[in-house]
Parts: structure tokens; C-alpha cells; sequence
């Protein structure tokens, strides 16, 4: 059967199932939750997957899960990615007090999309007819914040990383996969598109938990018996200034710290003063280095003033790699299918935002596209989703077309891929190759 004829089985299926799709999204979005806290997000996809009859295993990474399609045999595994957490946007209308979250990044569009995809492929039946595998991965944590929450997980042993992708591959749970697929919704008020494909690069970065040591005394009648971590802290948030004039223009780093902690009460020295931070750059190179730079910068804040200073540095994301010029082609011809040829941008800029995706991307061929259903900024309060087609059943349509792209015909098409791919980590080694770079 051609593959036009089994595009059009699924996009019919998926239509058929659009009401609920959407509903799924708007439920997430209803019932925002922070990494490794998805409880009620994981329980509704489990949900879809028991309705479905698909095997599946959950509890991955705390909350998240896989999904098969059908029974493992032979040929390739691609996989379909969705992000179940949401962000700490205090000031959102969608701001839930109970679980800190506010779907101001718009992963409640990635599961709604993961879902009908699968409902596309399994409801027509054409994932019979493709030489492979899909699977269906729901995951945690893409938003690398809660770092002191997190932290306390690690300490615990229930997570080594703080992303949700870096638990995935940690663990063991993409080794049976072969090829990835992500998407993510954007803003219709900085594109002139309505959908896009990524081909270009970003940024990775250290994570950092930095926490000052002073001694208290009372702020008013005997400051000269304490020591401030306040000011240990501005200085070392000011020697980090002083370094980015030695940061080169081509690394793209970032350094933005912000103080979780600035004492514990107005009457007293400050003595506990806290500090999270990425340190991002272009390279793993360029990220030692100027995390170097930047600890040594901390350590001076605190030898100034007598303080003591801790620094945890942890992984965070890799340099996402390129992608694939043959899995850009074919996810510009399916958005152009859906919306129009002058509708769909092919983006091969360098980015100087992060995800997990790029430590996805260094293990295996990855492909990502957007589309812009949204208004408002990224992580802010006036983030909404306007277009809940383009949101949620559009880019299942793409990533059920894509899988046929990859897997029918033998899946000469996903084998061509895996054929010219070079990882830049090998899977099984990936634990020890992140915890190196944190001891470099």
C-alpha cells in the first residue's frame, strides 16, 4: 500500500478522534504540575494507554512512561516524545497554588499530540502495515528548575539527573529506541508561519546550586560580630559580571543567576544565602571553561568577606546536534502537506535556549517542529493557546505521517538515517560521560 494511501487512513482517524485529543490538552492544561510531581498527568495518559490496550510501562523517571504501539519484533523504533511538566509562572490566569505549575510552555499541547498520533496509527491499522515499531514516550521534568527539590531526589537515589530525558536514557529506557520525535508549540506574535522545523543547534550548560555561609548576629546593634552571606553573595554575582567580557562571541554562554535565598530574617545578618544558576555554552568545551570561571568568581565573593562557600554543580543539557537533513526533508514536506508550503519555516539558526532533547539528539537521530498556536511569550504570563487545532491535532497528523515516512517500505528511510548517524555518546555510556563534565 503507498504510503499517500496510509497518510490518509491516519489523518482521517486522527480527525475522527480530534474532540478528544483536544480535550486531553486542555485537561493537562487545566492541571499544571512541576518535574517529577506529574502524578495526575501521568495517571490520565496511563489512562489513554490502558483504554488503547497498549503494552506500556510506567514509573520511568518517577512519573513518566512508554507506550508500544504493538508487539516487539523486527525493524526500527521510533519514538514519539511528549513533555508532561509544566513551569512555576506565579503571575499566569492558569497558575495552580497547589502544584506551583502553569503551563506557560505549552507541554500539555506535546501529550495531547502524542496521544492522537498513537490513536491515528493504532485505530486505522496502519501501524500493521509499517516495518518497525512506535513507541510513545511520556516524560518528566524538561524544565530544569525546583533544582534544590531535585537535588533531594538525586540525594535519595531516585533520580541521577534532573531532566526527564536524561533519566530516560539514564535508566535504560531508550535503548530500544531508534529514532526520536519531539514538537512544541511557539507564538503566533513573533512568526509569520504557522509551523516550523528545527534543523539548527543550541546551547547546553551546567546546572550550579550555590548556598553562602555567613555567621548571624543582630543586624542593628552588632553587625560586626557576624558575617554577611549577602554581601559574599553580591560579590560573587559581581565577579561573574566582570568575567563575561572574557566569554568569546562564538561560545554563545550565558550565565544568569538568580538568589532563591537572601537570609532568614531583616533583624539579623544574613547567614544562609542561596543561589541557582545555569552556566550555558556552544560547545562542552566552552561550558567547562566558563563554569570554571564562574566558581572561581563565587569562591572569591566569600574569601572576601570570610564566608564559607558551597558549589554543586550538576548536568545539565547537552549541545543539541543537528538534525538529519533526510528527517528535516521529509517533516517539511508533511507540514507542508497540512498548512500550506508558504506556511512552514525550516530554521538552521543556533539556538541559545536549552532543552533535554539535545542530550536525546547525542545518542541518536533526532527531528523536532513547532508550530505557533499560541499568543503571548514563552514562560510568561500571557502565554495562552489560541489554536487548539494547530496545537493539538496537527502535529499528531505530522508525527503519525512522519513514523510512516520512516517505517514503510522496509523502512529504508529510517535505516538510511541510522545508517550515516555517529553519536556523539554512546547510550550505555552516557551516566558516566555527564558526570565527567561536572569534574572536568
Amino acid at each position: 500500500m503507498s504510503i499517500e494511501v496510509l497518510k490518509k487512513r491516519v489523518i482521517e482517524t486522527i480527525d475522527k478522534y480530534a474532540a478528544e485529543i483536544i480535550e486531553i490538552g486542555d485537561s493537562i492544561w487545566s492541571n499544571p504540575e512541576l518535574g517529577y510531581k506529574e502524578f495526575k498527568t501521568a495517571k490520565l495518559v496511563e489512562s489513554k494507554y490502558d483504554e488503547m490496550g497498549w503494552s506500556y510501562q510506567n514509573k520511568i523517571a518517577i512519573t513518566g512512561s512508554k507506550a508500544y504501539l504493538r508487539k516487539k519484533g523486527t525493524g526500527p523504533t521510533v519514538a514519539i516524545l511528549g513533555e508532561m511538566d509544566a513551569l512555576n509562572v506565579p503571575n499566569h490566569p492558569n497558575y495552580d497554588p497547589t502544584t506551583g505549575g502553569a503551563h506557560a510552555c505549552g507541554h500539555n499541547t506535546q501529550i495531547a499530540s502524542m496521544l492522537g498520533a498513537g490513536f491515528g496509527l493504532s485505530k486505522s491499522g496502519v501501524i500493521d502495515e509499517l516495518d518497525g515499531n512506535v513507541v510513545l514516550a511520556a516524560v518528566p521534568a524538561e524544565e530544569y528548575i525546583d533544582l534544590e527539590y531535585r537535588n533531594s531526589l538525586r540525594e535519595k537515589g531516585e533520580i541521577s539527573f534532573f531532566g526527564g530525558k536524561q533519566e530516560f536514557i539514564s535508566v535504560g529506557a531508550m535503548n530500544d529506541i531508534d529514532i526520536s520525535l519531539g514538537n512544541h508549540v511557539g507564538s503566533m506574535d513573533t512568526s509569520e508561519h504557522k509551523m516550523s522545523v528545527g534543523a539548527g543547534t543550541s546551547v547546553g550548560f551546567i546546572g550550579k546550586l550555590v548556598r553562602y555561609i555567613g555567621k548571624e548576629a543582630h543586624a542593628g546593634a552588632a553587625p560586626h560580630k557576624g558575617i554577611n552571606a549577602l554581601n559574599a553573595a553580591m560579590l560573587g554575582l559581581i565577579g561573574i559580571n566582570a568575567l563575561r567580557e572574557t566569554f568569546k562571541e562564538e561560545d554563545t554562554v550565558r550565565v544568569h543567576p538568580i538568589i532563591t535565598k537572601g537570609g532568614d530574617v531583616v533583624n539579623n545578618v544574613p547567614a544562609d544565602v542561596r543561589i541557582e544558576s545555569y552556566v550555558r555554552a556552544k560547545t562542552v568545551d566552552a561550558m567547562i571553561d566558563a563554569n570554571k570561571k564562574v566558581n572561581r568568581a563565587l569562591r572569591a565573593g566569600a574569601m572576601a568577606i570570610g564566608a564559607e562557600v558551597e558549589i554543586s554543580d550538576m548536568p545539565g543539557y547537552m549541545p543539541k546536534v543537528a538534525t538529519d537533513p533526510r528527517l528535516v526533508e521529509l517533516l517539511k514536506f508533511d507540514c507542508e502537506t497540512l498548512v500550506g508550503a508558504n506556511q512552514v519555516n525550516v530554521s538552521a539558526r543556533h539556538g541559545t535556549g536549552s532543552t533535554d532533547l539535545g542530550d536525546v539528539s547525542c545518542v541518536m537521530p533526532t527531528a523536532s517542529f513547532g508550530n505557533t498556536a499560541a499568543t503571548g511569550t514563552l514562560h510568561s504570563r500571557d502565554f495562552k493557546i489560541v489554536d487548539k487545532m494547530l496545537a493539538y491535532v496537527t502535529p499528531a497528523k505530522v508525527s503519525a505521517m512522519m513514523c510512516i515516512d520512516l517505517l514503510c517500505g522496509g523502512a529504508s528511510q529510517a535505516k538510511a538515517v541510522l545508517s550515516s548517524f555517529k553519536p556523539i555518546i554512546v547510550k550505555q555510556d552516557y551516566s558516566e560521560f555527564m558526570k565527567k563534565i561536572i569534574t572536568s
